[in-house]
C-alpha cells in the first residue's frame, strides 16, 4: 500500500510543476515552410520556452500550412482549438483596414526603419487591439523587404501591365497592384512553387530569402529588387488558451518572443544580403529600382488608404520623425 501511495504522488508530482501549474503540449501554427526564418524563430522561440517552464509549455511546431489556412486558424485560434501562430497581416487587414498600414509602399526605406516602427507607438496599438479578435499580441516579426520576381523579362513598370501576380489576399496589397494595372492573384504560399512553374501566375511579390529557399528563382526572368514593402508578422496567442497559462509562465513566453522577434527582424539585413548574393549566381537578371520605378501609383494608393486606414497618418509621422 504504501509502494502504491508513493507511486501516486510520484505521478502527481510530475504532472503538476511550480505553481500547480499542468504541463500541456501546444499548437502553434505557420504558413512558411521549416527552412523559413519565422519557421525557425518559432522553433527557437518553442526550445527555449519549454526549458525555462520546465516543461509547462510546450509547443508544437506545424509549419506549411499543416493546420490550415490562416484564416482557418484563425477561427481554431478564437475558439481555443490552436493556441499559437506566427500570421501575416491578412486576416487582420481584412476585419480593420488600420491592420494593412504597415504595407504603404516605401513607408520606410530598409529592414532598420521597419524595426523602429515595428517598435513603435502605432504598433504597439494595433498588437493591444488584437484582444478584438480573441487573442493576445505577443509582439511583430517580419520577413524580408518586398521585392518582385516575374516569369518573362521585366525592365519598366509598364511590363507589369495584366500580369498575374501572386500575393496575399487583402486590401491593401491588392490595391497597389491594381494601381499597377497587373492581376493580383491570391492563392497560399504552399501553391505558389507549382502554380508559378506551370504559368498559373505570372509572378510574385516575395523576398530573396523565399525566393532562394523555395527555388522560385527556377522558373524567373527577372528579379526586381524594389524593397517597396516592408512585410510584418503578428506573433498572436489565443485568448481563451492564454488565460489557462499562468502567470509566471506567461511571462516567459511574451518575454522569450519578444526577444526572438525582435533579432528576428534585426537579422533581416544581412538575411536579405546574403540571399541576394546567391541569387545574382543564377542565369536570372537581378535588377534594382527604387520609389520613382513605380510611377504616380503610388501617391494614389496613399491617397486612398489615409481614408480607408486612418492611423495611417500616425505611421507616416512616426516614419518621418514628426
Amino acid at each position: 500500500m504504501k509502494r502504491l501511495a508513493g507511486a501516486a504522488l510520484a505521478v502527481s508530482f510530475a504532472a503538476f510543476t511550480a505553481g500547480g501549474a499542468v504541463a500541456e503540449e501546444y499548437r502553434m501554427g505557420l504558413i512558411t515552410p521549416p527552412p523559413h526564418q519565422w519557421t525557425v524563430t518559432a522553433k527557437e522561440a518553442a526550445d527555449e520556452i519549454k526549458a525555462k517552464t520546465d516543461g509547462r509549455v510546450d509547443i508544437l511546431i506545424f509549419p506549411s500550412g499543416q493546420l490550415g489556412s490562416e484564416a482557418q486558424m484563425l477561427q481554431q485560434l478564437q475558439t481555443g482549438a490552436m493556441d499559437f501562430a506566427f500570421f501575416t497581416l491578412g486576416e487582420f487587414s481584412n476585419r480593420d483596414p488600420n491592420y494593412g498600414i504597415f504595407l504603404a509602399p516605401f513607408i520606410v526605406d530598409d529592414v532598420a526603419g521597419a524595426q523602429k516602427l515595428l517598435k513603435g507607438e502605432t504598433a504597439q496599438k494595433l498588437l493591444d487591439g488584437m484582444a478584438d479578435f480573441g487573442l493576445v499580441g505577443l509582439g511583430w516579426g517580419m520577413a524580408g523587404m518586398r521585392m518582385i520576381v516575374t516569369s518573362d523579362p521585366v525592365e519598366t513598370v509598364e511590363d507589369l501591365k495584366g500580369k498575374k501576380i501572386r500575393t496575399i489576399p487583402f486590401a491593401p496589397e491588392l490595391a497597389f497592384w491594381e494601381g499597377l494595372g497587373a492581376a493580383p492573384t491570391p492563392m497560399p504560399l504552399p501553391a505558389l512553387y507549382d502554380a508559378f512553374a506551370n504559368g498559373q501566375v505570372d509572378g510574385m511579390q516575395i523576398d530573396v530569402e523565399g525566393t532562394w529557399n523555395s527555388k522560385y528563382f527556377e522558373h524567373a526572368s527577372s528579379i526586381i529588387i524594389s524593397d517597396h514593402m516592408m512585410f510584418p508578422m503578428a506573433a498572436i496567442a489565443s485568448g481563451r488558451k492564454w488565460a489557462g497559462i499562468s502567470e509566471e509562465d506567461r511571462a516567459i513566453v511574451e518575454a522569450v518572443f519578444s526577444e526572438k522577434l525582435d533579432s528576428l527582424v534585426a537579422g533581416y539585413a544581412e538575411i536579405d544580403a546574403d540571399y541576394r548574393k546567391k541569387l545574382e549566381t543564377t542565369e536570372v537578371t537581378v535588377m534594382d529600382v527604387d520609389r520613382d520605378w513605380f510611377g504616380p501609383a503610388l501617391e494614389e494608393w496613399y491617397v486612398r488608404w489615409r481614408e480607408e486606414a486612418p492611423m495611417l497618418k500616425e505611421l507616416e509621422a512616426e516614419a518621418s520623425g514628426k
